[in-house]
């Protein structure tokens, strides 16, 4: 049973949400944080860095979870984007 975290019954806009759904969202937020702060738009992260653009797509509009490692890259890709780039070239 999947657990959910339910609303402000004092917010008229606040709404229930799965803890797994939190989870999607805090990450997918990650990503799209990391490619805008590069300055790149979908299609030039997912060219520079060796990802699919539908799933980069998926994963920022969180129609998708992206697994740990994904994650994981997208953290390296934040702290070192030329290395990785040339890396993965």
């Amino acid at each position: 049973m999947p657990i959910e975290i339910t609303a402000d019954p004092m917010d008229d806009e606040d709404f229930d949400v799965s803890v797994e759904a939190l989870d999607r969202a805090q990450r997918s937020r990650l990503i799209r944080r990391t490619r805008t702060a590069l300055g790149l738009s979908q299609t030039d992260f997912a060219s520079r860095f060796r990802v699919p653009v539908g799933t980069l797509r998926d994963w920022e509009q969180a129609r998708a979870t992206p697994p740990d490692f994904a994650i994981a890259y997208v953290r390296v890709i934040r702290e070192h984007p030329d290395l990785v780039a040339k890396v993965v070239a």
